[in-house]
Order: C-alpha cells, then sequence, then structure tokens
C-alpha cells in the first residue's frame, strides 16, 4: 500500500512493529519536482506507544491483516471501556489509553462503533464518522447588531469542548464530527 492511500485507522507495518495511523499530515513540495511528503501519527499496537514518522507518498508499507466488528459502547470498568460485539455479543474491553482523545466522542449505548482486532484480540476502535452529544454550558447569544456570526465554545456532556454557532444554547444536541472535532450540526 503506498503512503498516499493510507488513512487515518489503517494499521500497518512499520520498522518491524505493528502500528494505527492516528493522524496524517500532508506537506506540499517546496518547488518543482518536489515529492509530497506525509508525516504519520501513529501508534504501536499492542502498547500504545506513540511515533511520529514521515514517508514519501509513493513508499510503500505493508497493510496488516485486521479485522472489524461492529459494536456498540456497553460500559466503562473502571479505566477501561467494554464494547460488545453487535452480533455475537463477545465483550471488547480497551484501556482509556488506548481509547484516548475518542473517549470525548463515547456515549452510553453508542453504536456504529467498529472494535479493531488482530489476532482476536482488540486493539483500537473506529468512531462512526459522527456523534451525537449534548450541550451542557456555552454562553448565551450576544444579543444586539452583530452582522458576524462568529463561533462560541461549548462544553459537551463527556467534557469536551467544541466551537459552536451562536444559536446553540445549552441542552440542545448537536452533531461532532469525530475526525475533526468540529460541529456538524444540530442533531434531529
Amino acid at each position: 500500500m503506498k503512503a498516499y492511500d493510507i488513512k487515518k485507522g489503517n494499521v500497518v507495518e512499520h520498522n518491524g512493529g505493528v502500528y494505527q495511523i492516528r493522524d496524517i499530515e500532508r506537506s506540499s513540495p517546496q518547488g518543482r519536482g518536489g515529492n509530497v511528503r506525509f508525516r504519520f501519527v501513529m501508534y504501536a499496537i499492542p502498547g500504545g506507544s506513540k511515533l511520529d514518522a514521515s514517508f514519501d507518498g509513493d513508499d510503500d508499507l505493508r497493510e496488516v491483516d485486521m479485522s472489524r466488528r461492529q459494536a456498540t459502547f456497553s460500559y466503562k470498568d473502571g479505566e477501561a471501556f467494554v464494547f460488545m460485539d453487535d452480533e455475537d455479543y463477545t465483550p471488547y474491553t480497551l484501556d482509556a489509553d488506548v481509547i484516548g482523545d475518542d473517549a470525548g466522542y463515547i456515549t452510553d449505548g453508542l453504536t456504529g462503533i467498529y472494535v479493531q482486532l488482530i489476532e482476536d484480540a482488540p486493539v483500537a476502535i473506529q468512531l462512526p464518522q459522527h456523534v451525537t452529544l449534548e450541550v451542557v454550558d456555552t454562553p448565551p447569544e450576544l444579543k444586539g447588531g452583530t452582522a458576524t456570526k462568529r463561533p462560541k465554545p461549548a462544553k459537551l456532556s463527556t467534557g469536551i469542548e467544541i466551537m459552536v454557532p451562536e444559536y446553540i444554547v445549552n441542552g440542545e444536541r448537536v452533531l461532532v464530527n469525530t475526525t475533526t472535532g468540529e460541529f456538524g450540526g444540530r442533531a434531529e
């Protein structure tokens, strides 16, 4: 697999280890004839130690065979998150450090999660593209002749903070993009 084909969530072999790609930065070439470079933020599987590595767009990386099972978030067991397989109800337990920042998007009974397994061991999750979270604390809309619609911070029920349009109020449910952490509209 070429570096330019790799997406967040892919798992690759690198330096004899197995890593999941968590973040991708693309740097455009300076000047003519330069190659596009990709900087991958990768986490070791298992273990979760972080590694930054840069590749040329046409560098080859071997994708690791990994199975994906659709699951639903069940409960927290201390620091660990337990997900239940949607088909056979196998529980998959992942530590908080493996879940990382994704914890801010996980709510009770969240569905559409994919648990990623290598040799039947859960190693990572892939969240749905959008999740619905409740706004618990955001400043009121500024009354008056503001022609500009400025976004404002909003704290959500899981503790994360995102920027929302001014018209959003406490208690509203909003869609949040789990890749970018951006406001995706009012939830239905």
